[in-house]
């Protein structure tokens, strides 16, 4: 058998009270009548030891003696989270050997869920992952992924009111239904401390920026029949700036192409009359002169080559952040209440408010020519200029226009809420069980988006720069502005005037009511005894996204001699609504049969039903598990069945959605000859080609499916060693997708050129899917018209494959005078993920291309803890494995010159723990311990900034915490 040291502890706790039994029956012997007494009083504590030894654990329903199953799971603890240095649940959990894929975060300032934080499992989408609070369902996170997919945050977990969080890796439908797909993830919170406990914790970074306090507070009492735990958490942390660190605080000064300035005030002729091709004209009579103050005194005339001139800076990635400006207060409580020795009454509140700001900077602070937008491009005509011209104007604010960016952050307002009510005991003398219980969670999010107002703010540059339009050419506005006045600076009040806050809210709620029935002692098997769990659950869920109505309406901009436009009222964004609700039911069995000694079968199935928009989608799966132990130290298991994931709301709900975005136009950039290294030398109209974006739900989609299966095993050849290695499948099906406008782009290049075969489905779709103007020839080179509009809808169309294997060592050990020394290892490793987007297509191998997937293909991380007495010590490392550059990702291949992979990312964190007094522990906690910055990627150019994928890596540095912890009073343990 497989004993953990929970399991160790408790037959410990039996033996200790037999041991005291029979020392009592040694000294007097009872009387006849006693003896009948004491025979129905040992009756029943055998029928309570029996309950005492069968201990819920994650993975299965029914309560076991043997914590090791057929199931993997990963148990990471509140003291293994603090020792290994991790500053929240959310670090945790993205920095475990199974969260392998590429997320975005607080690093993507641009996103539409800046302020939460989620992981991948094995690569797999993050809405693949199932989060249970106390092993009930989290309620999603109001705002969407990517700006489309429905997703848990666990941003708003109180570290310090966590007991341990139990991981189980591969499909999970069967025993918790659906969106258990890559796996489950339940956050235990504490349940009862031993005294009154002052948690307090200072922590800043090396490097600047990014300092925090927290505060928390958590007790326990009991009245009579009446038991509470209640605990506070407060937090508040500072932001990291670009400026603060110097990889980011830059452009790329070791790129493919030289380090180059940010394009402040830019003239661009793309066309021109006389022939003369795309390139920058400097207009500026003052050399830059009169901005030279700008960006810190650091805008200057800079070159491009072949570009030409304008006037910019190296240094405006500086003012957007890396990390959030935030505040946090959590609040929680656990109580119970004994009704009789077969009724418990519970109540549990978990509750998170938080503040969040960040900014973007410049790249989304800016102003360019856009009177032509409506008609797909922000191209004016200016005939003074080389015989007549298509021209394009700009200007990005700098900190000084503004009084500093810190002054226009985004900010979030997040509140949410899980509140479970319910009863739990026994149907009398017998041996099933019971537990009735209803949960409700809520999240409402408020958005406040700093906006740039485009009526005024046109207007504005109307009055100042274009003067009035004098008519149209070939379709565009004609204009004849005042170039000089361009390269004069904004003041602030005017600033003010034609920027402002959208207000937008979001909500998701959940309502379940859930009843199950267990018996760990149905009937008796060779093995032992059989159990069974029941389970039958119901309820309702909704999401409702309002954007500020102003988002989604146009507002006309006068730009003199009769001439009007329609325009979005907000200059350069959108927004996604949609709103839906469903109810649902699931019924769950699960049988656990020990047939033999040595083998237990576990067999579970579920079904789960959704009624949306009068319509039923309804789905089975089922599991079946087997335990094999040829002897005590060794256990072998596997795992087959199915999975699945309901369409999400948003993806059956979310209305029409606009968005305004840029991309390359790899197809046309690729016939003028730029591609690869050189991309960036591709004229803006088609490097950086902007265009409005088109999403939406679908009610008609699909469930998605899967099948899967893990086998593995677990051995312990020594007390209080284990070594445990499983592989794991997935095969999914009915995969929802929405397209990617820059693999639609890529792959309308890549069916250009004849990589991609032109008659396959892939390509079909992308020409379909991309809008254009109409074409032209320049220098002989056919082009296409300029991309308008990319459409990127929800459609049930891929397949996707994965093998992974994920190991796991522990081993505590004794050394005498020395002490104890703990070690711990988890190791994971993908070996298959292909993706197939349409029946049609050959299948995708991530592994091998590129462009499709830059997550970590492996992950190991190892700690090592020393205790004595009042001191204990841990040095974790964590390993990440090699990933793509940006040249082999925009290539897709690792043959072309320059592309290649990463190396790997080593983070070493470690952390001492002294008890000067039996009520006080002192802790020093260090993260990235030798300040390990992300593998610089020189194959990006030197027009981008932050050299590193920042889905993958982070250059936050080396951070330390100081962290005291107060026990009040004398508890149980001291």
């Amino acid at each position: 058998m497989i004993k953990s040291k929970l399991a160790v502890a408790i037959v410990a706790a039996l033996a200790f009270g037999s041991a005291a039994v029979c020392a009592q029956d040694a000294q007097t012997p009872p009387a006849p009548a006693q003896q009948q007494d004491r025979n129905a009083d040992q009756a029943a504590s055998a029928k309570n030891a029996k309950k005492l030894q069968a201990v819920v654990v994650t993975g299965s329903l029914i309560p076991q003696t043997q914590i090791e199953t057929a199931t993997p799971v990963i148990t990471i603890t509140a003291d293994q989270m603090k020792a290994r240095g991790f500053a929240s649940v959310a670090q945790a959990l993205q920095q475990a050997s199974f969260a392998t894929g590429s997320v975005q975060g607080m690093q993507d300032t641009n996103s539409f869920t800046t302020g939460a934080e989620t992981l991948s499992m094995f690569g797999l989408p993050v809405g693949f992952v199932k989060y249970l609070i106390d092993g009930r369902p989290m309620g999603s996170f109001p705002g969407l992924y990517n700006g489309s997919d429905t997703f848990n945050s666990i941003s708003g977990i109180p570290m310090d009111m966590v007991d341990h969080i139990d991981i189980l890796p591969g499909g999970q439908s069967s025993l918790y239904g659906s969106d258990a797909i890559a796996g489950v993830i339940n956050i235990v919170l504490k349940k009862h401390i031993d005294q009154p406990t002052l948690d307090v914790r200072y922590g800043w970074y090396s490097d600047g920026g990014g300092a925090s306090r927290r505060i928390s507070f958590a007790d326990s009492f009991t009245l009579g029949k009446w038991n509470s735990l209640y605990g506070f958490q407060f937090e508040s942390t500072q932001p990291i700036w670009r400026r603060d660190r110097s990889l980011t605080s830059t452009f790329n000064t070791h790129g493919t192409s030289p380090e180059t300035a940010s394009r402040d005030y830019l003239v661009l002729t793309a066309y021109s009359n006389d022939g003369t091709g795309p390139g920058y004209q400097f207009m500026d009579p003052n050399n830059c002169a009169n901005v030279s103050g700008q960006w810190g005194g650091t805008e200057t005339k800079q070159h491009r080559t072949p570009q030409g001139d304008y006037c910019g800076s190296f240094y405006t990635p500086g003012v957007g952040t890396l990390t959030l400006d935030s505040k946090q207060a959590n609040a929680y409580t656990h109580n119970t209440f004994d009704i009789n020795d077969n009724v418990q009454l519970y109540g549990d509140l978990l509750y998170n408010y938080s503040e969040k700001k960040f900014t973007n900077g410049s790249s989304t602070t800016w102003w360019g020519t856009s009177v032509a937008a409506s008609q797909g491009a922000s191209y004016f005509w200016d005939p003074t200029v080389h015989g007549g011209s298509l021209m394009l104007l700009q200007h990005a604010f700098a900190p000084e226009e503004m009084g500093g960016y810190k002054n226009i952050m985004n900010k979030e307002y997040e509140n949410s809420y899980m509140l479970t009510l319910g009863a739990r005991g026994t149907f009398g003398q017998s041996d099933w069980d019971y537990d009735l219980g209803f949960t409700h969670s809520d999240d409402k999010l408020i958005d406040r988006s700093f906006q740039r107002l485009a009526g005024p703010m046109e207007t504005y540059f109307s009055k100042n720069v274009l003067g009035p339009q004098l008519g149209t050419y070939s379709g565009y506005p004609v204009f004849e502005p005042d170039y000089a006045a361009l390269y004069n600076p904004v003041a602030q009040s005017d600033f003010k005037s034609f920027t402002g806050y959208s207000t937008s809210y979001a909500k998701t709620w959940d309502n379940m009511l859930r009843g199950q029935v267990t018996n760990a002692s149905l009937f008796t098997l060779p093995g032992g005894d059989a159990g069974v769990a029941v389970v039958v659950e119901g309820g309702n869920q909704g999401w409702d996204s309002t954007p500020d109505p102003r988002l989604m309406q146009n507002t006309t901009v006068d730009y003199g001699n009769g001439f009007t436009y329609s325009t979005p009222y907000y200059w350069g964004t959108s927004a996604t609504p949609g709103a839906g609700h469903r109810s649902r039911w699931a019924a769950t069995t699960e049988f656990k049969l020990p047939l033999l000694q040595q083998l237990t079968m576990d067999v579970s199935g579920r079904y789960d039903s959704y009624k949306v928009a009068g319509q039923s989608v309804s789905h089975g799966t089922y599991m079946l598990g087997l335990e094999y132990r040829p002897f005590d130290t060794l256990l072998l298991r596997g795992r087959y069945g199915t999975a699945f994931k309901a369409p999400t709301l948003s993806d059956e709900f979310q209305r029409p959605s606009n968005y305004y975005n840029s991309v390359t136009d790899y197809l046309n950039c690729g016939r003028l000859g730029f591609s690869g290294a050189n991309i960036s030398h591709c004229p803006s109209l088609y490097e950086s080609a902007q265009f409005k974006g088109t999403t939406m739900g679908n009610p008609a989609l699909k469930p998605i499916t899967a099948t899967v299966w893990t086998y593995g095993a677990v051995w312990a050849p020594v007390e209080r060693m284990s070594l445990s290695v499983d592989y794991l499948h997935w095969s999914i099906n009915n995969e929802v997708n929405q397209m990617s406008a820059d693999s639609l782009s890529n792959d309308e290049y890549l069916c250009d050129i004849g990589t991609i075969a032109p008659n396959s489905e892939t390509c079909s779709v992308a020409f379909s899917l991309i809008q254009r103007g109409p074409g032209r020839t320049l220098n002989g080179i056919d082009l296409l018209g300029n991309i308008t509009g990319i459409t990127t809808p929800k459609v049930n169309v891929s397949r996707e494959e994965v093998n992974a294997i994920t190991a796991h060592f522990d081993y505590g050990m004794e050394i005498g005078a020395w002490g104890k020394l703990v070690w711990a290892a988890s190791y994971s490793d993908i070996f298959k993920h292909t993706y197939q987007d349409y029946p049609e297509d050959a299948p995708i191998d991530l592994l091998r291309h590129p462009a499709w997937s830059t997550d970590f293909k492996s992950k190991v991380n190892a700690s090592l803890t020393w205790m004595k007495d009042k001191w204990s010590t841990t040095l974790y490392a964590d390993r990440f494995g090699r990933t793509p550059n940006y040249l082999a990702s925009q290539l897709d291949n690792y043959t072309s010159k320059g592309t290649g992979k990463l190396g790997a990312w080593i983070l070493w964190n470690a952390s001492v723990t002294y008890n000067p007094i039996k009520n006080l522990g002192v802790s020093l906690q260090v993260s990235n311990l030798f300040n390990k910055m992300p593998p610089v990627d020189n194959s990006y150019p030197g027009t981008t900034w932050g050299p590193y994928n920042s889905d993958n890596y982070n250059p936050y540095g080396r951070s330390f915490f100081l962290e005291a912890n107060y026990k009040f009073g004398n508890g149980p343990n001291g």
